[in-house]
């Protein structure tokens, strides 16, 4: 691995060990936490003759992801035991199962908005975030679209963390842009140095004024009259520097009026020659169809997305979501 994700590594073995010994002093029942502390023990010493991060059987890198979310990891996924298989599949599918409970009710409508969303994961779990929340008190809807670096199971965890966060500080009423500033601080402390995680956050209230705070994400599209324009509110992704800075971007959407968000599983999707589908070439294609609501809109486009595709392997999440003024 690089010599940052070695030197992070290390930092969290050794916090690690260190916890594990205060826990050995005060429990009772210590055997396992003992066990636990001779395997960080002898993660510390593969570090220290080179041989870590490498596959025990095969000796090749271990999936750096896996290390990040379990230094202790001593096999690569080609060479895992029957019984190491078995329990890496439930806890994928405990994960997914999980990971689906979080998601929104769709097909919301609420003080004169209209809402549809997709949300599809690459592989087992998804890394990409999607939240739809109503704040009792003012009326406003708060829409959230983002996306978690890495993949697979640790992105997921990430992405579960994004979902409490933003839950537990709606009832604070802040200022949207504030609101993203505490997020990016409990993100940016609460986890290791290397993830992030790019969002756009939105409020929308019942006179059609909606605000957006963009944290390094595609910019949304404010399509109206057939064509599609881009709401842009620049900002570091959430989880880069805990001190980072947020504004706000609004707009008045008309009765009709709609925005659409993505992740870069659409704009970045390749088809079997490597062509990019391309954000210039989705803009066009909402605009084309700004007269059809949320959940046809957003079963366009991904009709458009496969045929674009053609078959070629989806290798990144996917998430799109309409959000429409009614009329």
């Amino acid at each position: 691995m690089a010599a940052f994700g070695d030197t992070m590594l290390r930092e969290q073995l050794v916090h690690r060990r260190e916890r594990l010994e205060t826990a050995i002093a005060e429990s009772r029942q210590e055997t396992h936490l003992v066990r636990l502390l001779q395997e960080v023990d002898a993660a510390l010493g593969r570090m220290k003759d080179g041989s870590y991060g490498l596959c025990k059987t095969c000796h090749d890198p271990i999936e750096s992801r896996r290390l990040l979310s379990d230094p202790l990891v001593e096999y690569c996924l080609d060479h895992l035991t029957t019984d190491q298989r078995r329990s890496l599949e439930q806890d994928l599918e405990l994960a997914a199962q999980i990971q689906v409970a979080l998601l929104p009710k769709n097909d919301l409508r609420v003080n004169g908005w209209e809402v549809h969303y997709h949300y599809e994961a690459a592989g087992a779990v998804s890394g990409d975030y999607c939240d739809l929340m109503t704040d009792a008190a003012a009326g406003d809807l708060h829409f959230l679209l983002g996306d978690v670096s890495g993949k697979g199971v640790s992105a997921s965890i990430l992405m579960s963390h994004l979902h409490a966060t933003f839950r537990s500080l709606l009832a604070l009423h802040l200022p949207l842009n504030q609101l993203v500033e505490r997020a990016n601080r409990l993100f940016s402390e609460s986890t290791m140095p290397a993830l992030y995680a790019t969002l756009v956050c939105g409020r929308a209230g019942r006179s059609g004024e909606v605000e957006i705070c963009n944290a390094g994400h595609c910019l949304p599209l404010l399509v109206r009259r057939g064509e599609a324009s881009t709401l842009d509110s620049p900002g570091l992704p959430v989880g880069l520097f805990s001190s980072a800075q947020y504004t706000v971007t609004s707009a008045k959407l008309e009765p009709g009026d709609s925005l659409f968000l993505y992740t870069d599983g659409v704009s970045e999707a390749r088809d079997g020659s490597g062509t990019e589908y391309g954000a210039a070439r989705l803009g066009r294609f909402v605009a084309e169809r700004h007269d059809l609501p949320p959940k046809e809109l957003t079963t366009a486009c991904r009709a458009e997305l496969a045929a674009f595709l053609s078959g070629a392997v989806k290798a990144d999440d996917l998430t799109i979501m309409a959000i429409r003024r009614a009329r």
